[in-house]
């Protein structure tokens, strides 16, 4: 993990409710590009999280920042998923998004490996962190209407639901 911005206080970071898996169109590189200049503009279209795919994880912004991503969840077809629960509930101001770069030139292409293991060892920190069951995982495509070339984020989606990771505070019943 690459800290561009150091944690702080988990009780004062934004009240994260949700995780939103993203996949980029780039090359090699275009994740550890996409951090920094979200490190420079937090408020930028962009996401708190980037993964290279070599697995490398860029944690761009601190916790207490908003980045734009996500068209506010304007699926309403139950496409992938029952969209009662995620339709306009799943903003930017809740959900903290997680980017992978790597799927250039086809977008078809699937994660590395390397960003699928990144992501399982990256998501019960996260989940611990903010409180975040496995049910508000979400794959883009799952809650935005996207590219209908392919569904974004589907697979990683996916495969962090299968993970199955309940954080501690739910085990307690908090």
């Amino acid at each position: 993990m690459v800290y561009l911005s150091p944690l702080g206080d988990p009780a004062a970071a934004n009240r994260w409710q949700h995780i939103i898996i993203h996949q980029m169109e780039g090359p090699a590189g275009a994740a550890r590009n996409g951090a920094l200049a979200q490190a420079k503009d937090p408020a930028r279209r962009g996401v708190t999280l980037w993964v290279e795919t070599d697995g490398t994880v860029y944690w761009a912004v601190p916790e207490t920042a908003i980045p734009t991503h996500g068209d506010g969840a304007n699926r309403n077809d139950n496409k992938y998923l029952p969209n009662i629960a995620t339709y306009r509930r799943v903003l930017k101001e809740n959900s903290l998004g997680i980017e992978f770069a790597g799927n250039f030139p086809d977008v078809r292409k699937p994660a590395t490996s390397a960003q699928f293991d990144a992501l399982l060892k990256l998501l019960p920190f996260l989940q611990q962190r903010y409180n975040i069951p496995p049910d508000k995982i979400y794959a883009h495509n799952w809650i935005d209407y996207k590219d209908h070339r392919y569904c974004e984020g589907c697979e990683l989606a996916e495969a962090a639901r299968k993970l199955d990771y309940v954080p501690s505070a739910q085990k307690c019943g908090r």
